[in-house]
């Protein structure tokens, strides 16, 4: 998968708006940051996952998703590489990231 194409997907989901965090676009539903393009070192995105969901991800398919480094990533915070990917695998990440950010109302 190509970063256009992770951002293109992740542009598809219900309320998405693109964003800026500290000093880099991301991708927000209902203001809350879920993921962020794959625009950082290595073509990564950010997804906002939890714990439970970094780690089966990561088990799953480690070239495709890894911690980020320090508390950040031992409370979900995942780097994914797209270009390690094929479409339903991000699709199905990207789901859980916005779900875990989205208002029950979403």
């Amino acid at each position: 998968m190509t970063p256009a194409a992770f951002l293109k997907l992740a542009m598809s989901l219900p309320d998405v708006a693109e964003g800026a965090h500290q000093a880099g676009a991301d991708l927000r539903v209902a203001g809350k940051v879920f993921s962020s393009p794959a625009v950082r070192e290595g073509g990564a995105a950010y997804l906002k996952l939890t714990p439970d969901q970094q780690q089966m991800l990561c088990a799953a398919e480690p070239k495709a998703f890894a911690p980020v480094p320090g508390g950040w990533g031992l409370r979900g915070a995942t780097w994914f590489y797209p270009k390690h990917a094929d479409a339903k695998t991000a699709a199905s990440a990207l789901w859980m990231a916005w779900r875990n950010a989205a208002p029950k109302s979403c």
